[in-house]
């Protein structure tokens, strides 16, 4: 995994998609500053002792967070009732980023799942 991959998908997307992910991208890094970046699935993702705990990808209609579990959202359902989701994914306007104190509890759940296995 690394950096520069990242850095690669994010040159490649047109604006604001690549502003409103980079702003994300920050945010993660700022919670999980020891997670390793790179790419998974083609997009950019974020590990911690081998697991994958956050993700995130542009489509053409929107922007995805990806918790990288099937059950994350379920556990913050007031949090994310304003969003789109699915099993994997949540989706978010492409020119607003998510709010931190969101992302900070998704992470905190993924953190959590993995520690219990």
């Amino acid at each position: 995994m690394s950096q520069q991959e990242v850095d690669e998908y994010l040159a490649n997307l047109e604006e604001p998609k690549r502003t409103t992910l980079q702003e994300l991208r920050q945010t993660i890094r700022s919670i999980v500053p020891e997670a390793e970046e790179g790419i998974s699935y083609g997009m950019p993702a974020y590990r911690l002792r081998g697991k994958v705990i956050a993700g995130f990808a542009a489509f053409k209609n929107h922007l995805s967070y990806l918790p990288h579990s099937g059950s994350a959202f379920a556990e913050i359902p007031d949090d994310v009732a304003g969003y789109v989701t699915s099993k994997g994914a949540l989706q978010f306007p492409i020119e607003r980023p998510l709010p931190r104190a969101l992302v900070k509890k998704l992470i905190a759940i993924r953190l959590r799942q993995v520690g219990q296995r």
